[in-house]
């Protein structure tokens, strides 16, 4: 327990439930996902008054009940003083209480005879950090990160990072970004929040806009059992709250380096050279065991400037608050031998972020918020020759690397109204525009990319490496963006032991001109070597033998972009009812709505009404907030995000043309060609043809949603500390994919006896898997449409989509007492089934809900196993210690075992392609392989920091020092799990690792807070 006034200690050990809900319901108030504000609860004498005045300006006063209970609830964060007031005087006071976003601050007084006689009230001081642990009036799983924590522990300076520190969370594929998993579920399956606002990715749904790190107040990171409130996530919530201005001027600044001389690099990697089974040999044998990737000089240095501002315009009235921040990355990474080009790349990157906040106070029962935000994520670079013969790095190439730029602007209004003390109304309403710019200097629009020139006919270039100046596939068109915009609308009503909540939920998403086209002439080649060149290249396709020595070239054709929206709709019920002093039951049920439109405005995805119910329960066992025994039962629905409509409802065309050549021209073009197939093929029917969004998705299609429960106890330990487990399980009931094996369509029509050529038949068509889905087929006469309905076994697949998720999470914490906090989170789960979610990350396939899963029955033969993010073990542990006034110290750690291991080959002992997939089959080597069969090693990472503020400048200046992966772990996370090139031709990376831990680094900061 915090330093406190003794006289107030043991009274607040009594139960905080028995205050829930005050007048009446009187409780640490309603916790909640996305929320900004907190409450204050607690006891005084019946019949008094309770008066708060906050650091923004806020005043706000009830009466206390006959029960002797208050609460204050929807308060802005900030510093509180609390008083009661007994005939006109105040007689107890309570300053410096702080709140925790989403939660309550339990201030209770003694009685007011003895609060009569309190002479010194500047002497009592009451702080969120030292309030009882134990929320019991909380049902939800989630960890909240404040401002001051920020501060001392050391941690990447963005939200996912922040998010790593709650039990459960694990790093995702990064071949996705900077993303995070959240109890198993896909990365694409979070929501990110800033102030009440989604700031989620509004094309993917992967990642989203987060604040300044230094604006960050208070920080939410949600896993499970959240409210009624709030929806659209079956994996986890980020959510950040701002800071504000307050009736005290504050101003700082810091300056950050992480310096090129203190970071490690990740060494020379080379290609895996393993025993391989017999009849198989590498693409290329003599790589086996070269240098792959050479990292020996790969290093970076970065730079960050921060501010901030914040006071008031208008005392207690008009308050403001700016922070800025730019951060600035210069590196260098060398390509692959087998990369084009042979390059080192001088990369920039710079992430400016600037943040404002006006508040304004209209009187004590109206509050206005104003947040504008603006979030910049640009990367460019330039390629100067690297020969991997010498290891030497050579002149400028006149080529680029892709030039990318994200710039996100979001607005944020929000209206508080404290309509009387039991109904108060708040409402947010917010738009965005993001634009997405993919572009690449050296594009000429003439030369095509040129894709493994190493497997270029020897006999045709002579020996040499026959390329250009296009170093990339695709790009974006260059006015790609999206927008959205969003109003939520609650209304709270304290009834007697009931506070019930109820409201709106709406958000609309568009998206203009999404999507990737091919660079240079819209087509690029890809130079390939057959195993055996007798055999069909892609037989399920038409194309034939390559022939010869086996050399080919394929010609490649990739167009995707495309406009597109989508409606996410939803209300909400809620009521936290107080049964006993001990036991609060929170029953609330939502409805959600999305619809998904294309590029023509049709809707292609009506999911109607979908009911989340949602029921937890907290019983303080002895009724002094030592034991909380807790458990909550939800259904949570997942919308489909924009992306969606590409390469789906919107025209697309992706196809490969096979060629044998007799030539290359000075750019990398083969000529002399011969065709080996039918022309154009694609094993996803896409040729840029127009889509009947009526047939493309199932008409009876249900939305990816995901039911859990979570059943937990938190528990005192003496004075100084909290333990606690909690038990989650989940379990996905219904996913979204793409199958593309329509003609199985075909033979149902034919078995019913209608012509399959009297139909339009969609090349894929997005289902849920294992259910039986309904399509609607437009006549080929015009006459009208026909109805097929499609079961399971229809489409050739054993079992339905299914993913399973349980977790055994302990812990033990000592909260911050003035000098030290410290927390160790223990988490055994397992997360198994076929279906990772919306995303494929073992091949790095970003097609949201449309990944090579579920396209044929083939494909999902021995699917069955360990999923990506499933993560058998996690210990974390993490805080401070304050040596003396002047020095701290602190510190992070986790260990995780390793992610679990893919392979994905040619099918069977024949090393067979059934359908025309190539290398994706769960077979390798003629074997059957499940997911998780091996797994990636442990993972290791400390990073330490120790902090310097001189009593000299009266501690406003701080220098720093943080050392990142301190023992400089270098492990895998995630390696090349495509196994074969071809048949019985194991690819040359199989195996080789993409994604590595960051080496070693430090960083030295320099501070001043005024």
């Amino acid at each position: 327990m915090n330093s406190r006034n003794i006289r107030t200690a043991q009274l607040l050990r009594r139960s905080a439930l028995a205050f829930a809900l005050a007048s009446s319901l009187g409780g640490a108030g309603t916790v909640m996902a996305q929320s900004t504000t907190g409450s204050i609860f607690g006891e005084a004498a019946p019949g008094s008054t309770i008066q708060v005045s906050g650091s923004t300006g806020v005043n706000r006063e009830v009466a206390v009940g006959q029960d002797g209970r208050y609460r204050i609830g929807n308060l802005p964060l900030g510093s509180y003083t609390v008083n009661v007031v007994q005939n006109g005087s105040v007689v107890d006071s309570r300053k410096n209480v702080g709140l925790t976003v989403g939660a309550g601050s339990e201030v209770s007084f003694t009685g007011a005879a003895q609060a009569a006689s309190a002479q010194s009230l500047e002497s009592v001081t009451v702080t969120a950090n030292s309030l009882p642990p134990i929320d019991v009036s909380a049902v939800d799983s989630r960890t909240v990160v404040t401002s001051e924590q920020l501060a001392r522990l050391p941690l990447g300076r963005n939200a996912e990072s922040i998010a790593l520190l709650a039990p459960g969370a694990v790093t995702g594929s990064g071949d996705f970004g900077r993303v995070v998993s959240f109890g198993g579920a896909g990365v694409s399956e979070n929501a990110y929040y800033i102030n009440g606002f989604n700031t989620s990715d509004p094309l993917r749904n992967l990642g989203g806009v987060s604040l300044p790190y230094g604006a960050i107040d208070q920080q939410e990171i949600y896993t499970g059992g959240y409210s009624a409130m709030y929806g659209r996530s079956d994996g986890g919530v980020i959510s950040q709250v701002g800071k504000r201005g307050t009736n005290d001027w504050h101003f700082g600044a810091q300056v950050l380096w992480e310096p090129k001389f203190a970071r490690s690099t990740l060494g020379s990697q080379y290609f895996p050279d393993g025993n391989l089974p017999a009849g198989y040999e590498y693409t290329s044998p003599e790589l086996a065991g070269t240098i792959y990737r050479n990292r020996q000089d790969n290093t970076q240095w970065t730079r960050v400037i921060s501010g901030y501002v914040g006071g008031p315009l208008i005392k207690d009235k008009l308050y403001m608050f700016v922070a800025a921040e730019t951060e600035k990355t210069d590196g260098t990474s060398t390509t692959t031998a087998i990369t084009n080009p042979n390059a080192n790349n001088h990369y920039e990157y710079n992430l400016p972020k600037y943040y404002a906040k006006l508040d304004w106070n209209i009187n004590d029962s109206n509050i206005v918020e104003l947040t504008g935000i603006r979030s910049v994520v640009e990367q460019s670079g330039r390629y100067y020759d690297y020969n991997y013969d010498t290891r030497t790095s050579g002149d400028f190439l006149g080529s680029y690397p892709n030039t990318t730029k994200v710039a996100s602007k979001y607005g944020i209004l929000k209206y508080t109204s404290y309509i009387t003390d039991d109904l108060t109304f708040s409402a947010t309403y917010g738009k965005s525009h993001t634009d997405d710019i993919v572009r690449n200097p050296g594009d000429n629009g003439v030369d095509p990319y040129i894709d493994r020139p190493d497997l270029q006919d020897p006999a045709v270039t002579g020996g040499n490496l026959i390329t250009n100046g296009n170093t990339t596939t695709t790009k974006n068109a260059p006015d790609a963006n999206s927008k959205t915009h969003g109003l939520r609308a609650d209304l709270e009503w304290q009834l007697g032991d009931h506070r019930l909540t109820g409201g709106i939920d709406n958000m609309k998403f568009s998206g203009h001109n999404e999507g990737q086209a091919t660079t240079g002439p819209g087509y690029y080649f890809r130079y390939r070597k057959a195993g055996d060149p007798t055999v069909d290249l892609v037989p399920a396709l038409g194309v034939g033998p390559a022939g010869g020595d086996g050399y080919y070239v394929a010609k490649r054709i990739f167009s995707t972009t495309t406009s597109m929206s989508v409606d996410q709709k939803a209300y909400y019920l809620e009521d936290k009812w107080q049964i006993v002093d001990k036991v609060l039951l929170t029953a609330g049920i939502r409805n959600d709505k999305f619809t998904n439109y294309n590029n023509f405005g049709k809707s292609y995805v009506d999911s109607g009404n979908q009911w989340a119910p949602r029921l937890g329960a907290s019983w303080d066992v002895f009724g002094d907030s030592s034991l909380k025994i807790y458990g909550n039962l939800g259904r949570y629905y997942l919308a489909l995000p924009n992306s969606v409509a590409i390469r789906g409802a919107s025209s697309s065309t992706f196809t490969d043309e096979y060629f044998t050549y007799t030539g290359i021209t000075a750019n990398g073009t083969p000529t002399g060609l011969t065709p080996l197939g039918p022309g154009p093929v694609s094993s996803n029917g896409e040729y840029g043809q127009a889509n009947d969004p009526k047939a493309i998705t199932a008409t009876n299609l249900k939305s990816q949603y995901q039911d859990e429960a979570i059943l937990g106890f938190d528990k005192t330990l003496g004075t100084e500390w909290v333990t606690g487990a909690k038990f989650t399980m989940r379990r996905l009931q219904a996913a979204i994919d793409d199958v593309c094996d329509t003609g199985k369509i075909a033979d149902k029509l034919t078995a019913q006896g209608i012509d399959p050529d009297s139909v339009t038949i969609p090349g894929c068509v997005i289902f849920n898997p294992g259910k039986s889905n309904n399509f609607s087929l437009a006549n080929v006469d015009g006459s009208g449409r026909t109805d097929v309905k499609m079961s399971k076994d229809d489409w050739g697949f054993t079992q339905g989509a299914k993913r399973k998720y349980y977790a055994l999470d302990l812990y033990l914490q000592h909260p911050f007492d003035g000098k030290w906090f410290a927390r160790i989170d223990y988490t055994f789960a397992k997360s198994y089934g076929n279906t990772e979610g919306q995303v494929k990350s073992d091949i790095g396939q970003n097609d949201i809900s449309k990944t090579q899963d579920w396209d044929a029955a083939e494909l999902m033969i021995h699917s069955n196993g360990l999923l990506a993010n499933d993560r058998k073990h996690q210990l974390k542990a993490y805080g401070s210690y304050q040596v003396t006034p002047e020095w701290l110290v602190s510190g992070n750690l986790r260990l995780t075992s390793g992610a679990p291991k893919s392979c994905l080959g040619y099918f069977g002992p024949d090393d067979i392609d059934p359908i025309g997939y190539n290398s994706s089959y769960h077979s390798c080597g003629g074997q059957l392989y499940a997911p998780g069969d091996q797994r990636l090693p442990w993972v290791k990472q400390l990073d330490l920091a120790v902090e310097y503020r001189p009593s000299y400048f009266d501690h406003k200046l701080a220098f720093g020092l943080q050392v990142f992966n301190v023992s400089n772990e270098r492990k895998p996370l995630l390696e090349d799990y495509t196994y074969e090139d071809d048949r019985f031709t194991v690819s040359n990376t199989y195996g080789a690792g993409i994604y590595y831990q960051t080496p070693r680094f430090a960083r030295l900061t320099a501070t001043y807070d005024f």
